[in-house]
């Protein structure tokens, strides 16, 4: 039993789901290999700012004792092990924000993500590092970091959403709560070899977002595999009166289907900074889909316009949300974060609003592109994971780029338009970690999982995972 306790960090989500269902394994015994796991592995890479173990057994043993009186699980996530970002409230849990000025900060409440998840019976493990409020390409803040890649710990896991798909990538833990607005969930996955769902703005409600008719970020997922993002988006899923944008039939996971997709590829948008080592392995990996879905067209819509209009929405909002903060207690945020409130001054309404006209075009090209494809792939990142102490990208192949933001042009496009995402690892077993988007159209995440699952066990897009950590220690 032991042997068996000691492996139980390998595990998918769903296949731990079931054995705790039936009472093949407690919520403690799993609970507690994953903290023997974090002891071992987080050293080596700061995927976490906070373990919560104490709290962890303790909900551990309350699913225990429920599922003893009843004989039936709490949910579908009953005894399961969940990492949350550290951006998202946790009741009881220092929550950060990958800042200083909170480092004793402790939510009075749960964000509504993180109620749902324990509703389901999931267990809060700990919450894993940011960059400083999620702004930065490297995942790591004054208090925790930089979370390194588990593939190779000199370089980036991403940001901001790093430390969740370390977590996962080395088995801490079988699922992260992450967040993406320009590509948070989507980039770290890529760069450590994991799946995620970035879905459509709204499914996963935000009803204490101050700006309630925003959508350019929302929450997201990052597991090992298509079926296991699918089951942690699906409890999170659902309506919220409190989000105008949530207004939508709950999520439905395509467990059945295997649909026929057309598929589209563009390695750039005719727009974004994309390296050439990205290009020649984004060529490698739609070969690879190719072989298995066949012919696959090159398309894309025109989105010459679309990185001025994403810096312009996104600086405007983060000024409006952290200009005070930048006021009383600019000398001790990072730099990278006084730049991104910074760049949001002097953005007029009139600015502003030809932004928001902008971005209805491009929603309605890529609605004209959808009515002759199902799926576009793209890749995950303008660029492979480099250096930690680089600090942030300022060139790609050697030619300076306009902005720190700027090797996000595959992702932020898909921000602007707010279609779902899912993201697959599609590098080489022996190779550093590469990921692809799969963007279909809105309320269309069960046709990207089933596409999903097909490429899992068709094309060879799943997780490996990392040398060093193949094996229980």
């Amino acid at each position: 039993m032991s042997v068996q306790i000691d492996a139980v960090w390998q595990d998918s989500a769903i296949s731990l789901a079931a054995r705790l269902a039936g009472g093949e394994l407690s919520a403690r015994a799993v609970t507690q290999a994953h903290l023997n796991r974090i002891a071992a592995a987080d050293p080596a890479f700061s995927a976490f700012i906070t373990v919560s173990a104490d709290k962890a057994m303790e909900r551990a043993e309350s699913l225990d004792a429920a599922l003893a009186a009843t004989g039936r699980p709490v949910g579908p996530l009953h005894g399961v092990p969940v990492a949350i970002k550290d951006l998202t409230d946790t009741a009881g849990i220092r929550t950060t924000y990958g800042s200083e000025l909170y480092a004793d900060h402790v939510p009075a409440a749960d964000d509504v993500a993180v109620a749902r998840i324990e509703a389901a019976g999931g267990i809060v493990i700990g919450k894993t590092n940011t960059p400083e409020f999620g702004f930065g390409a490297i995942c790591g803040n004054r208090l925790a970091g930089p979370t390194r890649n588990p593939f190779d710990r000199q370089l980036t896991s991403g940001g901001s959403s790093g430390g969740a798909a370390v977590a996962v990538a080395t088995g801490m833990t079988p699922l992260a709560h992450g967040t993406d607005f320009g590509g948070s969930v989507r980039v770290p996955a890529s760069f450590c070899g994991v799946a995620s769902i970035r879905p459509t703005p709204g499914l996963i409600p935000a009803p204490k977002r101050p700006l309630g008719w925003d959508t350019l970020a929302t929450h997201g997922v990052i597991a090992r595999d298509t079926g296991d993002c699918a089951l942690l988006l699906g409890v999170m899923a659902g309506m919220d009166p409190g989000d105008p944008t949530s207004l939508m039939p709950p999520f439905r996971d395509d467990r059945d289907g295997e649909r026929g997709s057309r598929l589209g590829a563009t390695v750039d948008f005719g727009a974004a900074a994309v390296s050439q080592a990205v290009r020649e392995r984004f060529s490698a990996a739609v070969a690879r889909l190719e072989a298995v879905v066949g012919p696959v067209v090159r398309r894309h819509p025109e989105c010459g316009d679309a990185m001025a209009t994403f810096r312009t929405l996104r600086t405007a909002q983060i000024r409006h949300a952290y200009g005070p903060l930048l006021e009383s207690h600019g000398d001790r945020l990072t730099d990278t974060v006084r730049w991104n409130i910074e760049a949001g001054s002097g953005i007029t309404a009139q600015a502003y609003l030809e932004a928001q006209a902008a971005r209805t075009a491009l929603y309605r090209r890529f609605v004209a592109l959808f009515r002759e494809i199902d799926v576009l792939v793209a890749p995950a990142c303008g660029v492979l994971p480099w250096p930690n102490e680089a600090g942030e990208v300022t060139s790609i192949d050697g030619r300076p780029v306009d902005t720190i933001l700027d090797y996000l042009g595959v992702t932020a496009i898909v921000t602007l338009v707010g279609f779902p995402v899912l993201t697959l690892p599609a590098g080489d077993a022996d190779g550093l970690p590469f990921g692809i988007q799969l963007i279909a159209r809105p309320g269309e995440e069960g046709r990207l999982i089933a596409l999903g699952r097909r490429l899992e066990r068709d094309a060879g897009f799943v997780h490996h995972w990392p040398p060093a950590w193949a094996t229980p220690n």
